[in-house]
């Protein structure tokens, strides 16, 4: 289900300065662009911004909720994070975070640009990894940090090839900027419940 005619036309209004709102189908749901730029997600009814940098320490310190995507029941939680009710009545809060969420991707997108990075310059992945990521359909570094490594991890397992928890925290790692050996604590841990869950319900 798509957002509400009101508030799609609520939104599109308080954006139009920006561009024309576009939409194409993402994660089970509508991603909604603006001259290419995804910044944002509606699934279910619900409106989701997408997070970088700033933005997603501005939507966490605010308490929006994650947008938890579901991959052949596994939940993902992805960079997205929920437009509340409250939200949507403060309609210059609302479009102060959304022209953040769409200024924030568009700094993102236009620095990785600057510094055009393949997939096999980032730590921990090498040519073999590149070309297995290339067959799933990943082939810029922009597409691997937006699907995060729980996704990507999917990915390569559905392709049918037999893949090691030491590819995730590869893939972690590299999303991170970080040898694998200094990925994070909780980050490891976490991934390392979410793969054991994951070898579990197989």
């Amino acid at each position: 289900m798509f957002l509400s005619g009101t508030r799609f036309d609520q939104l599109k209004h308080g954006i139009s300065s920006l561009g024309q709102l576009k939409k194409k189908s993402q994660f089970g749901g509508v991603g909604l662009s603006i001259d290419g730029v995804l910044f944002a997600l509606s699934y279910e009814g619900e409106l989701y911004l997408r997070g970088n940098s700033h933005a997603e320490t501005l939507f966490k310190a605010k308490g929006m909720e994650t947008f938890i995507y579901s991959k052949r029941g596994i939940p993902v939680a992805l960079r997205y994070y929920r437009v509340s009710e409250s939200l949507w009545q403060d309609q210059k809060q609302l479009f102060k975070y959304v022209k953040l969420a769409y200024q924030d991707t568009l700094a993102d997108i236009t620095n990785q640009q600057k510094t055009p990075l393949r997939l096999k310059d980032l730590p921990n992945l090498g040519m073999a990894l590149e070309r297995q990521l290339w067959k799933v359909g990943i082939s810029k570094v922009e597409e691997l940090r937006m699907l995060g490594a729980k996704v990507t991890y999917l990915k390569l397992q559905q392709s049918g090839k037999k893949i090691s928890v030491n590819i995730l925290l590869a893939l972690a790692g590299a999303i991170e900027g970080c040898h694998v050996a200094v990925l994070p604590e909780k980050l490891r841990n976490d991934l390392l419940i979410w793969y054991q869950e994951l070898e579990h319900s197989n």
